[in-house]
């Protein structure tokens, strides 16, 4: 596995519920190397500007991610998963989009 997988993960939801999502690996983090994720939606409208990425089905590179439909990578909706937990690889996206992921999440921490 690799930072820009996209893998189905359970995950805690809002509501206290569990449910398999697909997620994006962003980064295996110390001192466990477990990776840090951010879930994936088809819920385009939960979009923060300039925040999140929208992978759109209309993109020359959407067909590698392997979703279904147009989908919102989140950032503010990250978890840490254990490798032994990720059960395959749905699909992948560019490195670039993870650097890009990445940098978005730093500048909002540093802000």
């Amino acid at each position: 596995m690799k930072a820009g997988d996209i893998v189905s993960l359970s995950l805690p939801q809002s509501d206290g519920q569990i449910k398999k999502r697909p997620v994006i690996l962003l980064k295996q983090m110390p001192p466990y190397n477990d990776w840090l994720v951010a879930g994936i939606s088809t819920q385009l409208h939960q979009e923060v500007k300039g925040f999140d990425w929208v992978l759109l089905s209309t993109d020359a590179s959407f067909g590698a991610t392997r979703l279904k439909s147009s989908s919102v990578i989140r950032l503010g909706f990250l978890d840490m998963a254990e490798e032994r937990n990720i059960r395959g690889i749905i699909g992948s996206v560019d490195a670039e989009i993870v650097k890009q992921l990445l940098k978005r999440l730093a500048d909002y921490l540093l802000k």
